[in-house]
């Protein structure tokens, strides 16, 4: 699987997590999918908590639209993101290249 890949109306992004960081940003690529640093520690689901929360936040996205499919407990996961047509699709785009600058939470 690459870092964003569509299925059907949705989109599936890898995403490789460093929670406990001092702010909350994507950080480029990690290998094949998008690192996403976190300022939430790992402990009884905040990381994966604050990661949607962080996705909808700098996508522009309701909590609905956003899903953890897998890595619940890991730091890879991958996401499910419902946003047919809209804007984040580019933003996306933009993260999964590997030139891609931090971007610092809304």
């Amino acid at each position: 699987m690459n870092c964003l890949e569509t299925r059907g109306e949705d989109l599936l992004l890898r995403i490789h997590v460093q929670p406990g960081a001092k702010s909350s940003a994507v950080a480029g690529r990690h290998g094949n999918a998008v690192k996403i640093r976190l300022r939430a520690r790992p402990v009884e689901g905040a990381a994966n908590a604050a990661l949607c929360a962080f996705l909808c936040a700098s996508l522009g996205l309701s909590r609905r639209q956003v899903a953890l499919l897998r890595g619940e407990t890991a730091r890879d996961k991958v996401i499910a993101i419902h946003a047919p047509g809209s804007a984040a699709r580019a933003l996306l785009q933009e993260w999964t290249q590997d030139s891609s600058p931090a971007t610092e939470n809304p």
